[in-house]
């Protein structure tokens, strides 16, 4: 035992500082199509309460094709994700590290890959205190080779959250962006200083590359406070999420414009596409940014589904690059523009950006993005547009720190949608 939490802590100061910063990624290049996300539902995200049964899956590839011994274990984090300043058995009941015990050899006829899966979490990790942690997947029992990380959110729903999506009064915003007023029912707490004790986090189609925080209470009173800033609560709206069906190498799907198979490999070519801000807003039903395996050509999408390269390309206006910006393809294929291929690069020749990515047969949905290269969010006016009309989903997250306590308590979670919880 001693030994094994020795390791552990060594595993906790060596991990690289990327891990750190940035929970959602993928450190080996032989991982591939990372979901983690609530039992049952692949579009969701990976929250669970203390006061439930919830549970929650964890799937992924390695593309060696061979059987290594994956684990797993648990970090706790503050509400901006910086590390807390306490022990692991603090916040963990259990053991230091899980082994991934199930997984499967694909079948599929061309690509080969091991098909990782688990359920979590159970006696023999269980967390026992509410806010955010890190699931960190490393390989081998080798607790320095980290494979990859993604968020989890455990919440001990004790505030009531209300919220609502409003249009902006700002005509600068009006027809563009979505608006949110927040309410947090406190009831029984003893909040002396609710600007440094309580923290609120607002995320877009679950996005923390561009999460509102930093957000004080507008009004206080003795058992709720209301978060109603004009000019703070705001989100472009963007428009609803481009897609591309994967489900067939075979047959052309939605928007694949053609395919270039052989006996090895497929490839698979999705239309060339041009920026969307002078279109009219259009609603479909998409899965704003997220995407799901399945193939109509095996029965078991996990382990029988082919993996293809897809090559995007984008024109952009008059042919010429974007100055002084960076293209990026942004939706959870990507990591919301964190993995490798998420950048385009211009084709001089064919006055083009492009880019390949190694997928899954699926269903995917993404957008274009522009990020200057020095750093700062990504901006989607020049390649989306935003239109206030725009379906989008709001995570509302409350973080409450007692006084003299050494972490933030995730107390309060609801989730809004942009179109049914705006005001009639």
């Amino acid at each position: 035992m001693r030994i094994g939490l020795v390791a552990f802590l060594f595993f906790i100061s060596s991990v690289p500082a990327l891990a750190q910063r940035e929970p959602d990624r993928i450190f080996m290049k032989n991982i591939r199509t990372v979901k983690f996300h609530q039992f049952g539902d692949p579009v969701s995200y990976p929250i669970i309460s203390l006061t439930g049964n919830d549970k929650l899956e964890l799937h992924f590839d390695d593309m060696d094709g061979d059987v290594k011994y994956y684990y797993y274990t648990l970090e706790m984090r503050n509400a901006d994700w910086s590390a807390v300043q306490m022990s692991y058995f603090d916040y963990v009941k259990g053991f230091t590290q899980q082994r991934i015990n199930n997984y499967k050899l694909s079948s599929a006829m061309l690509s080969r890959y091991t098909h990782y899966q688990a359920t979590m979490f159970d006696k023999n990790l269980m967390p026992f205190k509410s806010g955010n942690y890190v699931l960190k997947v490393f390989v081998n029992g080798d607790t320095s080779k980290l494979a990859f990380t993604r968020r989890v959110l455990v919440v001990d729903p004790r505030f009531g959250v209300a919220a609502q999506v409003q249009q902006p009064f700002s005509q600068q915003y009006f027809r563009s962006h979505h608006r949110l007023l927040v309410q947090v029912g406190t009831n029984g707490f003893d909040i002396r200083y609710p600007q440094q004790q309580v923290k609120l986090f607002i995320l877009q189609n679950y996005r923390w590359d561009n999460a509102l925080s930093n957000i004080q209470p507008t009004y206080l009173k003795q058992d709720r406070m209301e978060f109603v800033n004009e000019q703070q609560m705001l989100f472009p709206a963007v428009k609803e999420w481009r897609w591309a069906n994967l489900r067939s190498f075979r047959l052309l799907g939605d928007r694949i414009s053609g395919q270039k198979n052989t006996d090895s490999s497929y490839a698979v070519q999705v239309q060339e596409e041009k920026p969307r801000t002078s279109l009219s807003y259009f609603y479909f039903n998409d899965m704003n940014g997220m995407y799901f395996i399945e193939t109509v050509e095996r029965i078991n999408p996990l382990w029988e589904a082919e993996y293809g390269n897809v090559h995007f390309t984008f024109i952009p206006p008059g042919g010429s690059p974007f100055r002084n910006r960076e293209l990026y393809l942004v939706g959870e294929m990507t990591g919301y523009g964190n993995n490798e291929g998420a950048k385009l690069v211009f084709n001089t020749e064919k006055k083009v950006y492009e880019t390949d990515l190694k997928l899954k047969q699926g269903y995917y949905d993404y957008i274009y993005a522009l990020k200057d290269p020095r750093g700062g969010p990504f901006e989607t006016e020049q390649t989306e547009g935003n239109s206030w009309e725009t379906e989008n989903r709001y995570l509302i997250l409350i973080y409450f720190r007692e006084l003299g306590g050494r972490y933030d308590q995730l107390l309060g979670i609801n989730m809004v949608n942009s179109v049914f919880n705006r005001p009639k």
